[in-house]
């Protein structure tokens, strides 16, 4: 099984919310950073959030800072990206991935299968 398994996505209206799922097996999950990157067709993957181990610190992209939230529930071995105030822009592949230690910019270990996302009226 991969270690990281999407859930989550589907088709929402502008200004609309969505939840997005990542759930970790086979690995050590309190002990991975998580984070969300999206790739929209044509253009580069890019870096959505990220949330440390301790479950308190998080970082975020500037396109969706105030509107998206990261959460982790490391006894469910499971990560979350809240996404409000949906805007077409925000279409795109989602995919989760963790690593073992984050800074801006690193690489991630695992990723997870990626779930579409469509923002559109």
């Amino acid at each position: 099984q991969a270690p990281l398994v999407q859930s989550g996505g589907g088709l929402v209206q502008p200004g609309g919310s969505l939840r997005l799922s990542c759930a970790g097996s086979g690995l050590s999950f309190s002990d991975y950073a998580m984070g969300w990157f999206r790739q929209a067709p044509g253009k580069e993957r890019e870096f959505v959030a990220a949330i440390y181990r301790n479950v308190i610190w998080t970082h975020y992209a500037d396109s969706v800072k105030g509107r998206f939230t990261i959460s982790r529930n490391n006894a469910q071995n499971t990560v979350y990206l809240q996404m409000n105030s949906l805007k077409p822009e925000d279409a795109a592949v989602y995919y989760c991935a963790a690593t073992r230690t984050y800074s801006p910019g690193s690489a991630f270990a695992y990723w997870g299968q990626g779930t579409q996302v469509a923002v559109s009226s």
